[in-house]
């Protein structure tokens, strides 16, 4: 690394600038603990390429890593590989949760879309979907949502994020025409 590396300062619009953020989102990581400027002139804030290191290091765990502002706080607090790697095993499981249920949602969009039918009523698979729900909240059983015969890009049947608890065998759903495991 070259002395100038070292010593440069940047200002906080042109680091906002250089690294696609806004003023105000860089002040936000500041009030988080997430950054600190290197220096003060005036009202303005000044980075050297450590602070800027730590900004990528922030990205990498918040933009890239897709974890909360708060989580990555923590994630950046913890101070042994242990506790990082709890944090970030929980964030990854809440992110696959996630992103099941949004192919899950795709798939019922496009089932949605492709439906020949006028009326959504008028389609089996929707009615029958539809009943299924109603009858779930009557009950206060979870809703086994079999709406569509999603598998994954992997071949695995999608089930939508399950309710808490032991699983049911058959809460009657196929009795009422309701898509069973597919």
């Amino acid at each position: 690394m070259t002395e100038l590396q070292t010593t440069e300062l940047h200002s906080i619009s042109e680091v906002a600038a250089a690294f696609g953020l806004s003023v105000p989102a860089l002040r936000y990581y500041e009030e988080c603990g997430l950054l600190a400027p290197t220096a003060r002139r005036g009202r303005v804030r000044y980075y050297d390429r450590q602070a800027l290191e730590r900004l990528a290091l922030v990205q990498l765990w918040h933009v890239d890593g897709m974890i909360p502002v708060a989580g990555t706080t923590a994630v950046l607090a913890s101070e042994q590989a242990a506790d990082r790697k709890a944090l970030l095993h929980a964030q990854r499981a809440g992110m696959l949760d996630r992103a099941r249920r949004l192919e899950h949602a795709a798939a019922v969009l496009t089932h949605m879309l492709n439906c020949e039918r006028d009326d959504p009523l008028g389609c089996p698979t929707t009615l029958a979907h539809i009943h299924a729900r109603v009858d779930a909240a009557l009950t206060g059983e979870p809703l086994d949502d079999g709406f569509l015969p999603v598998r994954t890009s992997d071949g695995q049947p999608l089930r939508p994020r399950e309710a808490p608890g032991p699983a049911t065998a058959d809460t009657g759903a196929a009795t009422r025409g309701a898509p069973g495991d597919r």
